[in-house]
């Protein structure tokens, strides 16, 4: 154990003193200060954190076997924006989607340019699902005093969707499991929200054709796209299917991605849930869940990949600088809606065979 007077040395820009009033202070290694906090925990854990952030500190607040413990640092200075990029990915999007779409209905804007304007039902669609997920990650992030980017757009010419999606960057910790869990939910719920009107046109739009002249892939249905199906395409009777509609396909595709956001692994939006949910246990979980993805190779190849993808990039999780102040009434509730939503939007089959 320090003495008070190599403590305060080492600690800088705040004294022993000001710590010892919320914390009995058992040693301090480096920038780690161990201890226990002072009850009740949650007052003086406020306390600690004020020190701190008078001192110009980040500190994350951890529970020990034996207590507490405090690790703190600096802030590293905010990276320029450069909102050029965010404007052209956001373009270039809007074009290959523009291109899948038009070529998906039947057009040739390589032939004839003004075809191109044929993609603006898909294109609007998908951009407007995947924007809005995002753009509440951001807003949700910037109110938590979480800094975030704009969304990047992933102008990718798939020759299904035109872009494999989008995504912002958090540059600074999230501070604290509820932040963490209203951060992570917020893209897949509203972007659920946004998807199922577009859902709900496209099926309007969407008609009836022999199987035989039907075409194309056979898409599997998550349980709230077949609800809405049967709604408004009761009995199609035998012979019978539903040829989407590029609107009814974009909002599949919503739907699609807000469950495998939902995923609770990696850095995923319900790998934010989790960890908030289960803290350091949820590596465990993690690998359940990675075997489950493996299972259901069994169903559609797309899985063993994504279970490889998420492995390859690392299954730990940050934490938020604040472990220790526990989830709220509406965290919990908004935990339920992240599980809901799952069982609404996955589908273990979600791409079936070619029709020829």
């Amino acid at each position: 154990m320090l003495s008070e007077t190599d403590a305060a040395a080492d600690v800088r820009d705040f004294t022993i003193d000001q710590l010892s009033g919320y914390m009995q202070i058992e040693g301090i290694t480096g920038n780690r200060i161990t201890g226990r906090i002072h009850d009740p925990v949650l007052e003086n854990l406020a306390g600690l954190k004020e020190v701190f952030r008078a001192a110009g500190v980040i500190a994350y607040f951890e529970r020990t076997p034996d207590g507490h413990a405090i690790t703190y640092g600096y802030a590293l200075p905010r990276r320029k924006r450069r909102l050029w990029i965010n404007a052209l990915l956001f373009v270039l999007t809007i074009g290959t989607t523009l291109l899948v779409g038009s070529l998906n209905t039947g057009g040739n804007p390589f032939r004839h340019p003004l075809e191109l304007l044929m993609g603006w039902p898909f294109s609007v669609s998908i951009i407007l699902v995947l924007g809005s997920h995002e753009l509440a990650h951001y807003l949700t992030a910037r109110r938590l005093g979480v800094d975030a980017t704009l969304p990047y757009f992933l102008p990718v010419p798939h020759p299904m969707t035109g872009t494999m999606g989008a995504f912002i960057r958090i540059n600074s910790p999230v501070p604290t499991k509820s932040a963490l869990v209203r951060v992570g939910i917020s893209g897949p719920l509203v972007g659920f929200l946004v998807a199922l009107p577009v859902c709900f046109i496209g099926l309007l739009l969407s008609k009836p054709v022999e199987v035989s002249a039907s075409g194309g892939i056979q898409l599997g249905s998550p349980l709230i796209f077949w609800l809405m199906s049967e709604l408004l395409h009761r009995n199609l009777g035998p012979g019978k299917d539903l040829l989407l509609h590029p609107v009814a396909f974009a909002g599949w595709l919503g739907l699609f991605v807000t469950a495998l956001n939902l995923l609770p692994i990696g850095q995923l939006d319900g790998g934010h849930v989790a960890y908030a949910v289960f803290g350091r246990r949820w590596t465990k979980l993690s690998w359940i869940v990675i075997g489950a993805l493996v299972l259901m190779g069994f169903f559609w190849l797309g899985w063993p990949f994504w279970a490889i993808l998420a492995t390859v990039l690392g299954l730990r999780h940050p934490p938020p600088l604040d472990d220790l102040t526990p989830l709220n009434p509406l965290d919990w509730r908004l935990v339920a809606v992240a599980v809901l939503m799952l069982v609404l939007t996955l589908t273990p089959a979600p791409f079936g065979s070619v029709r020829l």
